[in-house]
C-alpha cells in the first residue's frame, strides 16, 4: 500500500472537491412497460462504451431482468432461471430466461424456459420455485396472469428428463391449480411467488405463496397430495399485522450450531440423522420496502405453525436482512452436489429509468452466497461461494500496517474496478470509544449522518473503492465503533455512495447496519467484491452483508483507484490486507 502522507484524509476530500451532499432517496423502475425493442437495446454485449457492465456478476447482454426464479442443480449442471424482457430495458413482456452452468460463476444461456402460452398465464408469467418430486422430477410452480388479470398458480416439468440442460418445459393440462376464489378468501392481486415445496412426514405436499389481507402480510399454506391438486389451509404458515404483500417468501430448515452445512427443504423435525437441531428460516421480500427481511424460528409440522423466535418483520427498520443494501427478490437452494444452501438475489439500478433505456439493460445478480446459520442462533451468515475465488489472478498482500489518523493509503497493483479485497483490523483499544446516542437505532440514517468524512474516534476506517485520483469520485465501505449505554462496543458498517459519482440524478443513498461483532476481543474483516458498478460487501466474516450500485464518471475504464483509509482519530491497525485482480467470467 503506497501512503498518501502529502495530506489528511479531511484535506483530500475538501480540497480536491468541496464538501459533500447525501442524498437519502431511492429510485426504483417499475413504472413504465417498454413494448418495442429501443436501438440500444439491440446492441451486441460489447462492453465498448459501457463502463458499468459488469465482468464477474451475472446479467445477459441486454434488456431488464428482475427476479431469480427456480435455481437448482439437476444431473450436475446448475440451472438459473430469471425475469426477463426480451423487448427492453424496463419492467413488462415477461419470460422465464434460463441459463446454466457449472461452476455457478460461468453461464450458458439457454433458450426461454416458460413464457406466456396458455390462459392460466397469458398476461405474465412471473416468479416461482423449483420442487423434486419422490421420482426426482424437477417441478415448477410458477405464478402466471390469467385473462382476468388474476394472479394463479401455475405447473410445468421438463418435456425430456434425460436432458440436463433442461431445455424444454411442459404446462400441466390442468393449470391454473391454485387459483382465487370467493370461498378461499384470496386477493387476486396480490397472490404470487410460490416456494420450494416440502414434504412431510404424512408424505402430504406444502408449499407456501405470498400474499396480504388489508395490511397484513402472510404466506398462504397450501397442501396437495399428488403435487397437482391444491387445497388451501385453513391458516397460513405466518402473518404479520402491518407487513403490506409478501413478495418472493422463501421456507427452509437450517442446522443449529454453527455447521454449515445446508439441508433439503423437506428435513423436518427437531433432528437431523438424530444428532443436529434444526430452525427454519421465513424470508419474505417486503413489496413496501424493496427489502429482504426473514425470520429464524421452529415449524411445528403437525400443525403447519412457523413462530418466529422474534417477528422482526413487525419492525421494518430493525428486523433481520439478507442484505441492507440494494437487494431484492431473492432465492435459495439446496445443492446437494456440494450439501450447501445457496442465496441468489437481484440488484436493481440506481440510476434513472431514461439511462437505462439508453444504456440497453437493468439489474444484475449478486455473486451466488452460501447461506447458513451462525452459531449463536439469532441471525445467518453469508459468504461468495468458493467458485468465485477460481477468478482471482495478479494479487497482491500486504503485512500489518498501522492506519494513523486522517491517513489514506492507495492499494496498487490490482484492476482496482475488477476486484477482490479483503481486508482485516486488529483489536481495537474501546476506551476513547465515542459515545452512541441513545436515539441513533437506525443505522442507515446513522451512516448518513456520520458518512466517511465525518471523523470519530474509532472510525470511519475501511475501503475506498471505485476511487478517482483525486477523491472526486469514490464509494466508501468502512466501520465505526462506538460505545453503548451498557459500555458494551457497538459496530456500525456503511456503506457510503453520497460521492460515488458526480451524475447527481442517480440514486446515491447511504446504506448501514449494526454488526454483532465484540473488535476488543477479535479482528474486525471485511471483505468487498467491486465490478464495475457492483459492490458486495461482507462485514465480520459474512455476519453483515451490504451491496451497492454505483455509476462514476472518473473512475472507469483503467482510471478506477483503491484506497485503504482511516478518517478516526485514534490509529488502528490493518492487520491483513490482500487484493486480486478477478478475470472476467462468461455472463452473456
Amino acid at each position: 500500500m503506497a501512503s498518501l502522507n502529502l495530506f489528511s484524509f479531511f484535506a483530500l476530500l475538501f480540497l480536491c472537491h468541496g464538501a459533500l451532499h447525501l442524498q437519502a432517496s431511492h429510485h426504483h423502475v417499475y413504472s413504465r412497460l417498454q413494448d418495442g425493442v429501443s436501438a440500444v437495446g439491440s446492441s451486441s454485449s460489447s462492453s465498448k462504451g459501457q463502463p458499468y457492465r459488469t465482468g464477474y456478476h451475472f446479467q445477459p447482454p441486454k434488456n431488464w431482468i428482475n427476479d431469480l426464479s427456480g435455481p437448482m442443480i439437476y444431473k450436475g449442471i446448475y440451472h438459473l432461471f430469471y425475469q426477463y424482457n426480451p423487448k427492453g430495458a424496463v419492467w413488462g413482456n415477461i419470460v422465464w430466461a434460463h441459463s446454466t452452468s457449472t461452476d455457478l460463476i460461468n453461464w450458458t444461456p439457454q433458450g426461454y424456459g416458460i413464457y406466456p402460452s396458455h390462459p392460466s398465464d397469458i398476461n405474465g408469467t412471473w416468479s416461482g420455485s423449483t420442487t423434486f418430486l419422490q421420482d426426482g422430477t424437477p417441478a415448477i410452480l410458477y405464478t402466471g396472469i390469467n385473462p382476468k388479470n388474476q394472479q394463479v398458480q401455475n405447473l410445468a416439468v421438463p418435456k425430456n428428463r434425460s436432458d440436463p440442460y433442461l431445455k424444454d418445459w411442459v404446462k400441466n393440462l390442468k393449470n391454473p391449480l391454485m387459483a382465487p376464489t370467493p370461498q378461499n378468501r384470496i386477493n387476486a392481486s396480490s397472490f404470487r411467488d410460490p416456494t420450494t415445496a416440502w414434504m412431510g412426514r404424512d408424505k402430504i405436499w406444502r408449499v407456501i405463496i405470498g400474499s396480504k389481507v388489508d395490511r397484513k402480510g402472510m404466506a398462504v399454506l397450501y397442501t396437495s397430495k399428488d403435487f397437482v391438486n391444491w387445497v388451501r389451509a385453513d391458516h397460513p404458515l405466518h402473518s404479520t399485522d402491518g407487513t403490506g404483500m409478501w413478495e418472493c417468501p422463501d421456507f427452509f430448515p437450517v442446522l443449529v450450531g454453527g455447521y454449515k452445512n445446508g439441508l433439503d427443504t423437506s428435513k423436518l423435525g427437531p433432528k437431523v440423522k438424530h444428532v443436529l437441531k434444526v430452525k427454519h428460516v421465513l424470508k419474505v421480500s417486503l413489496d413496501d420496502t424493496k427489502h429482504d427481511h426473514y425470520t429464524i424460528g421452529k415449524y411445528d409440522p403437525f400443525v403447519d405453525v412457523y413462530t418466529p423466535d422474534h417477528d422482526g418483520l413487525a419492525d421494518q427498520d430493525l428486523g433481520m436482512r439478507y442484505d441492507y443494501g440494494k437487494y431484492y427478490a431473492s432465492k435459495t437452494f439446496f445443492d446437494w452436489g456440494k450439501n450447501r444452501r445457496i442465496l441468489l438475489g437481484w440488484v436493481n439500478e440506481s440510476s434513472t429509468e431514461d439511462d437505462d433505456v439508453a444504456k440497453g439493460w437493468a439489474g444484475v445478480h449478486t455473486i451466488p452466497r452460501k447461506i447458513w446459520l451462525d452459531k449463536s442462533g439469532k441471525q445467518l451468515v453469508q459468504w461468495p461461494i468458493e467458485e468465485v475465488e477460481k477468478l482471482r489472478e495478479k494479487g497482491v498482500k500486504k503485512p500489518c500496517q498501522e492506519l494513523k489518523p486522517g491517513s489514506v493509503h492507495e492499494v496498487t497493483g490490482v484492476t482496482a474496478e475488477q476486484a477482490d479485497v479483503e481486508i482485516s483490523f486488529g483489536k481495537l483499544d474501546l476506551s476513547k470509544a465515542e459515545k452512541l446516542d441513545p436515539s441513533w437505532t437506525d443505522p442507515q440514517a446513522l451512516c448518513t449522518r456520520k458518512g466517511a468524512s465525518v471523523r470519530g474516534a474509532l472510525g470511519p476506517f475501511g475501503l475506498l473503492v471505485l476511487g478517482s485520483k483525486c477523491m472526486q469520485e469514490y464509494t466508501a465501505v468502512f466501520f465505526r465503533v462506538f460505545q453503548g449505554h451498557d459500555g458494551k462496543p457497538v459496530v456500525l458498517m456503511c456503506s457510503d455512495q453520497s460521492k460515488s459519482s458526480r451524475n447527481d440524478e442517480n440514486d446515491k443513498a447511504s446504506y448501514g447496519t449494526f454488526v454483532d461483532v465484540n473488535p476488543a476481543l477479535e479482528n474486525l474483516s471485511l471483505r468487498t467484491l467491486i465490478d464495475h458498478s457492483i459492490v458486495e460487501s461482507f462485514g465480520a466474516h459474512g455476519k453483515s452483508v451490504i451491496t451497492a450500485r454505483v455509476y462514476p464518471l472518473l473512475a472507469i475504464d483503467g482510471a478506477a483507484h483503491l484506497y485503504a483509509f482511516n478518517n478516526g482519530t485514534q490509529s488502528v491497525k490493518a492487520s491483513r490486507l490482500s487484493a486480486w485482480s478477478m478475470k472476467k467470467a462468461r455472463i452473456g
